[in-house]
Parts: C-alpha cells; structure tokens; sequence
C-alpha cells in the first residue's frame, strides 16, 4: 500500500494515518485510492476488529485538495466513492480520532466514521457554500442524521464551524479529550469495541447501515435485521458467549 495513507497494526486495531502533512491531509486522487487499499485490506484480515483513522501533523484532514481539483484531478475511487470511504465505509467499525481542524471534505471523512474522538482544540465545518461549493462527500446526507435539524442546518446553511465540545453536546463527538491524546483515547474506545465478539459486531454496523440507508419501515426492520442478525446468533462464538457467561470466564472469539 502507498505510504500516503500509513497502516499499522496494534493487536486487533488497525491504525489508518492520513500521511500528507504537507498539505494539511488533504486529498488527491492518489491518496484517495490508498485509502481505499487501506479499508480493503482492513475488511479482508480476519484478526483486524475495528480501524482508527488519524491525520499526521496538525490537521486532520483539510478535504479535497485545491490545487490537484484545479488540475481537474478529484479526490474519487470507483468503488468506495469520495476520499476511498465515501459511499461506502468499511464493513467493520472506524473511529476517527481528530487533532485540529475537520473541515469541508475533512469532516465529510470523519462523519464516514462510525464514532469520533476529538481533541478539544478542534473544529469542524462545512464551509462550501461560502465558495459555491455544495458537502456533497455525505455532509448533507450524513450530517442532519447525526445533529439535530436547526443545528445541521445552521453549519450547512452558513458554513460557520463549531467546537469540538459543541460537536459532543449534539452528540456528533463521542469524546473530547486533551490536545494531542485524541489517538490515545480513540485506541481505548477501540480496545473496548475488539473485545467484543466480531460476528455480532458486525452484524450490528450492518443492521445499522441498512435500515437508514434503505429506509426499513418499522415492520420491516423486524424481518430484514434476522436476516443479518440469524447467522450470528447460529454461530460457534454465539454457543462460545454463552458458555463463557455460564463458567464466568473471558469469552474467546473465533470469528466463526
């Protein structure tokens, strides 16, 4: 993979590192098709639990890239849409833990997490529409679902950004930590997250996923999450959970 987007593994973590300081994080066609090797190979390694994706540097993300959008070069991959994660996140959890700024694009990538860490020093924003630009990476389709209404629409509306502590009030932001400890505090959330089993997990970000993505009516919903939801609960780690309930020990998870 291409070192514009660093990968490191810490036990069942993954850490995705957006490696263009230089530019503030910023995205190019090329980093966005190494982050969309990154989820892939991510997805595809069974002992990987949940991702945290951080920026290097001061920034998180800075969002498209100004001057490669110039040169008529978008920050877009076939498959995963905007940025390599876009329009279509990875299947397992991702935390963005966000140092600095989280602007246009930028927060656009973190509201493509499931949770956010950020720092208290940060900001987040949609300032589009203040250069004839529309927060078409999911800002406009993510962020209504994640704030109240008026709140969405005021930062949509004005591209004004707001705090890091505000984010958290309207429930945006899981946590808001010290400067500098959002990579901290997002690895402790995601050891929480890995010790969970795997298969349910998953299950759940699918049931998720879908129900608001396609609009499930509350009949419905009943019916669609069995369907993701039965093979788990006929799993060797659903007997496995259930055992190491009765015996009060540590479950082990396999996976299967």
């Amino acid at each position: 993979m291409s070192d514009l987007i660093q990968f490191e593994r810490r036990g069942a973590i993954a850490v995705l590192r957006i490696n263009r300081p230089e530019a503030r994080n910023a995205f190019d066609r090329a980093t966005a098709h190494a982050m969309e090797a990154a989820l892939d190979a991510f997805d595809a390694d069974a002992d990987l639990r949940v991702g945290v994706l951080t920026g290097a540097g001061t920034a998180f993300s800075a969002g498209q890239d100004l001057k490669a959008a110039a040169r008529g070069e978008f920050a877009q991959t076939e498959k995963r849409g905007g940025f390599g994660i876009m329009a279509l996140p990875p299947k397992k959890p991702l935390i963005a833990a966000v140092e600095g700024p989280a602007l246009a694009g930028g927060f656009e990538l973190a509201l493509a997490c499931d949770l956010i860490v950020a720092s208290s020093a940060s900001q987040f924003g949609l300032p589009e529409v203040k250069r004839c630009l529309v927060a078409v990476g999911g800002g406009a389709l993510r962020l209504p679902k994640r704030a109240p209404h008026h709140i969405a629409m005021e930062m949509l509306l004005t591209g004004d950004p707001q705090s890091a502590e505000a984010m958290a009030r309207w429930g945006v932001v899981n946590r808001v930590c010290a400067p500098g400890e959002a990579l901290a505090t997002a690895l402790a959330l995601a050891e929480t997250i890995a010790t969970n089993a795997p298969l349910a997990v998953a299950a759940t970000k699918e049931i998720v996923r879908r129900s608001g993505g396609e609009n499930w009516s509350a009949a419905e919903g009943w019916t669609r999450q069995m369907e993701i939801a039965g093979p788990v609960l006929s799993s060797d780690d659903f007997r496995e959970g259930l055992a190491a309930f009765a015996q009060k020990r540590a479950p082990e998870w396999s996976g299967r």
